[in-house]
């Protein structure tokens, strides 16, 4: 009995850190976003974002289970879209094509971590699973959809506006000629 509860309850520390680390993917998630639409790095940010992503995927796997299941998936395939926007953002340092491709890649595990936050909450917050209880009813379909469109409109946005960062204008004192040079290599 005691073992037993001290399992139960390491299952829910478990639970809720994974929680957290979640929550803080999501919204560290979405300032990178937002960062992206500004035409902003956010390199602080885009750090937390990563990590945070990746260990939600990670300890998603230390959950017990007896098969793959449809989490499971979304975790594989969260972790490959991850490598991805980690190769191009850090080995690649957004260079070229690498730049879409991060963008892409972020976005893309940004929403498969909002999905399953949807599909979570649909499973346990008691309104939400009296309206939607097998998650094949139109309530669950419809968030569903409204938030894939969402993340498809704001992806096509962000690639479009996150391109190189501006040159910074020239200290004082600088001529315009070394500016123009200094710029060249940036």
């Amino acid at each position: 009995m005691a073992e037993r509860r001290k399992s139960e309850n390491v299952m829910q520390t478990f639970t809720l850190i994974h929680v957290v680390i979640s929550l803080i993917g999501i919204l560290s998630g979405f300032v990178v976003l937002f960062g992206m639409l500004a035409g902003k790095r956010f390199n602080g940010w885009t750090g937390v974002f990563l990590a945070t992503t990746v260990a939600t995927c990670v300890t998603g796997f230390g959950f017990p289970f007896d098969h793959l299941l449809p989490s499971h998936k979304v975790g594989i395939i969260s972790l490959v879209v991850l490598a991805v926007a980690i190769f191009a953002r850090y080995r690649r340092n957004l260079a070229d094509a690498w730049r879409k491709t991060y963008v892409v890649s972020a976005l893309l595990a940004l929403y498969l971590n909002v999905f399953v936050l949807i599909v979570q909450a649909f499973l346990k917050i008691p309104a939400l699973k009296n309206i939607a209880p097998t998650q094949n009813e139109p309530p669950f379909k419809l968030t569903q959809l409204v938030v894939l469109v969402t993340f498809i409109a704001l992806g096509i946005a962000a690639a479009i506006k996150f391109r190189n960062e501006p040159v910074r204008s020239a200290p004082s004192g600088q001529s315009r000629a070394n500016h123009s040079s200094i710029a060249a290599h940036d």
